[in-house]
């Protein structure tokens, strides 16, 4: 062996981690992501942009504040993502109707079409990336990352509320 040559890195072992539920997490959900990436990129999506696209079909005439809530991202941040949904001809902003002074946000026929191809590939890549749990391991987990949400938006035990004393 020359002095120049590399030796292969020993392979590390993350065993001590596999036994903590929010490393599987974290590795699964990258997994997830990672595949999802390249199922939506044919129909130039994001992940951002098709999530907010599919409320904006599914909740016609929705604010951008409400949709700002709804993906908890900061109202600055989602203009980008509104301003590139429009952009591209998939939504459009009108004036609500119920409040003129904020926008309503509606999707056009080409985002409608867009959106139903989209949601189509989406299910298609849960379908394969959850085929070795079924549809009822997939009802539970979904249901399990619900109650562990919910669990991480509570102070924790004896945390104190309000200002320090």
């Amino acid at each position: 062996m020359t002095e120049t040559a590399e030796l292969a890195p020993d392979p590390v072992s993350d065993s001590v981690l596999r036994s903590f539920a929010g490393y599987a997490l974290k590795r699964a959900s990258n997994a997830v992501q990672a595949d999802l990436v390249r199922t939506l990129e044919p129909f130039g999506l994001r992940m951002i942009t098709f999530t907010a696209l599919l409320l904006i079909v599914e909740n016609p005439d929705l604010s951008q504040t409400q949709l700002a809530g709804v993906l908890a991202v900061e109202r600055s941040n989602l203009v980008t993502i509104v301003d590139e949904l429009e952009q591209a001809g998939w939504i459009a902003r009108g004036q609500s109707p119920r409040d003129r002074r904020s926008h309503a946000l509606r999707a056009t026929s080409a985002g409608e079409r867009l959106c139903t191809a989209a949601r189509r590939a989406v299910e298609a890549h849960e379908a394969r990336l959850f085929s070795a749990i079924g549809a009822d391991g997939k009802a539970m987990l979904v249901a399990a990352l619900g109650l562990v949400e919910n669990a991480g938006n509570k102070p924790p035990v004896g945390a104190i509320s309000g200002a320090a004393r």
